[in-house]
């Protein structure tokens, strides 16, 4: 059956997204050729992981003969899988030919769907970012940000010189929590209308190929730990502080998403003797949210309520504080004591060992981060370290391409090594 036009979903699954590589190809009986090809995969990991290896270094290493692994390479070679990669001449002994897989196999899509910008990436199997887009949204509807995202996704496909098949799997990060029941996303109060059922299946048909959705501090916690500062973390929280606020959650590993899908929507949070100064439409009550008073609206609100003048962001708040304007540096500072409340809380629910910075306000790490430790210091006796994020506002984007990437490349090789009918 094809997945083309398919979507499914990270949030709001029965298990949490993993991030540790996928055991091996689906699960099957028994049989002389699952059994080749579970030696197949073995190789084609062992190389993606360790490569370029020769074949007496993959047989030392996972166990299996000489003669099995030459029939395995032969056959991912065969398959466009694995490659030659050069030859290593020991000082004693014989030449060595080194394979190494081969990235071209296939591709992934990772999508970044933000209130004021689309981010677009295509990626082969090593992670490699071949081709990217990156434009502002001008969407007026929903069903418009849907299509400026379907051909942001093809003009970058075609840049990258590939068919529209040869996309393996797209993953779209977005605010608010996918509700696969619905299928659509439920809280994305910055992006209106888009909790309409449809968008993302108009999104997959567009591209044909299967589309996953998952929160974008999600996303940005799985890029994070993946390739940036939260390498390594036992439990790590990447804190996305921006047009809305959330966080994603990662120990040893694994995202954890919550039974729903929800877990790290902080920003819904009401405040109690707060008035609303928005319109949310994230939920039913009254009084202003977490995410309100910390965004980088609540920055411009709070510099005009301190004489600031329009036309001004959040962005241009930070710049003025650097230079030392008064009311620039006194809405900062308020923006700190926020956020430092934010880092309370943080600490004391999940203990993690580091917090990381992002979204667009993490871009003024340098003037957040130290007042920000102090005022957590001040509110409670844990003790996380901070960090900026390093991978910026493409935290999301490759997020989606290693969430991508997990699915994507036991689909290829299943493809790959199928064997011919007849």
């Amino acid at each position: 059956m094809s997945t083309a036009g398919r979507t499914t979903a990270t949030d709001g699954a029965p298990q949490p997204v993993t991030l540790a590589p996928l055991s091996g190809p689906g699960q099957q009986p028994w049989n002389r050729q699952r059994l080749r090809s579970n030696n197949e995969w073995l190789l084609l990991e062992r190389l993606r992981r360790h490569g370029p290896l020769s074949r007496a270094q993959l047989a030392r290493d996972t166990g299996l003969s000489k003669p099995t692994v030459s029939t395995a390479l032969a056959t991912l070679e065969l398959a466009g899988l694995a490659r030659e990669a050069g030859r290593f001449a020991p000082e004693r002994g014989r030449t060595a030919v080194l394979y190494e897989t081969d990235p071209a196999a296939g591709h992934v899509l990772g999508l970044d769907i933000g209130r004021a910008r689309l981010r677009v990436a295509v990626a082969d199997l090593s992670g490699c970012v071949v081709a990217r887009r990156d434009l502002p949204n001008r969407g007026r509807s929903a069903n418009a940000v849907a299509d400026a995202v379907v051909a942001a996704a093809r003009e970058a496909i075609a840049e990258a010189g590939l068919p529209g098949t040869a996309v393996a799997h797209t993953v779209a990060g977005t605010p608010g929590v996918w509700d696969e029941r619905r299928r659509s996303v439920r809280l994305a109060a910055s992006l209106p209308g888009w909790g309409r059922p449809g968008l993302f299946d108009r999104i997959a048909d567009g591209l044909g190929t299967t589309v996953t959705v998952a929160n974008d501090a999600n996303l940005a916690a799985v890029g994070e730990y993946t390739y940036g500062a939260g390498a390594g973390s036992r439990l790590f929280v990447y804190l996305l502080v921006g047009t809305g606020l959330g966080l994603g959650v990662v120990k040893d590993g694994e995202l954890l998403t919550g039974a729903h899908g929800a877990a790290g929507e902080l920003g819904l949070l009401r405040l109690p003797g707060c008035t609303s100064t928005t319109s949310t439409g994230t939920g039913t009550g009254t009084g202003t949210t977490l995410e309100e008073t910390v965004s980088a609206d609540a920055v411009v609100r709070t510099a005009l309520d301190l004489g600031m003048r329009r036309p001004l962001t959040a962005e241009k708040v930070f710049t003025r504080a650097r230079l030392g304007e008064p009311a620039a540096v006194e809405a900062v500072r308020q923006e700190v004591d926020r956020l430092g409340y934010v880092l309370a809380v943080v600490a004391a629910l999940l203990d993690p060992d580091m917090v990381v910075l992002g979204g667009g306000i993490g871009r003024s790490a340098d003037l957040l981060l130290r007042p920000m430790e102090q005022a957590l210091y001040e509110r409670s006796p844990l003790r996380p370290r901070l960090e900026p994020s390093r991978l910026g506002q493409d935290a999301v984007l490759l997020g989606a391409v290693a969430t991508a990437l997990e699915a994507a490349r036991p689909e290829v090789f299943e493809r790959r090594t199928a064997p011919v009918p007849g």
